[in-house]
């Protein structure tokens, strides 16, 4: 911003001429006033992640599965955590107190590399007929 003091040669008695400049202070005032309004108005931004997470004893007590083992030999055997059971009632029989359990027992049911598909299958349909939820098969690196 310049100021215009007037020249030499113009007359004492002479208009001056006006301004053709804007006056840019009250506009600066006004935009400040404005961008200070819109930086209070915007809402403040959250980058969290509302979690709701379990409430409950810091240290679980550690308690130990209890895992019931099944082996099929490879003439379709069956043996009940190292003892043979001699025939399909009586494995139905201990697969039905199994599922009758309220917190049921892991069975980890592994077959021998020889044995016939029927003897695995028909374990494992006695256990989903039965209702044993938590069976596995174990040993599957041997048929690799």
């Amino acid at each position: 911003m310049s100021m215009n003091v007037g020249s030499g040669s113009a007359s004492a008695n002479a208009d001056p001429e006006p301004m053709m400049e804007m006056n840019m202070t009250p506009l600066i005032d006004v935009m400040l006033v404005l961008i200070i309004m819109l930086i209070i108005t915007i809402p403040k931004q959250n980058h969290s992640v509302n979690l709701n997470l379990p409430v409950g004893p810091s240290n679980p007590p550690l308690t130990e599965p209890v895992v019931i083992d099944i082996d099929v030999d490879f003439d379709g055997t069956i043996s009940w955590n190292g003892v043979v059971v001699p025939d399909r009632a009586a494995l139905d029989a201990k697969l039905a107190t199994v599922s009758a359990q309220a917190d049921q027992p892991e069975v980890h049911l592994r077959p021998n590399k020889l044995v016939e598909y029927k003897y695995v299958a028909g374990v494992m349909a006695s256990a989903q007929r039965l209702g044993v939820t938590k069976i596995g098969m174990v040993g599957n690196e041997q048929f690799q």
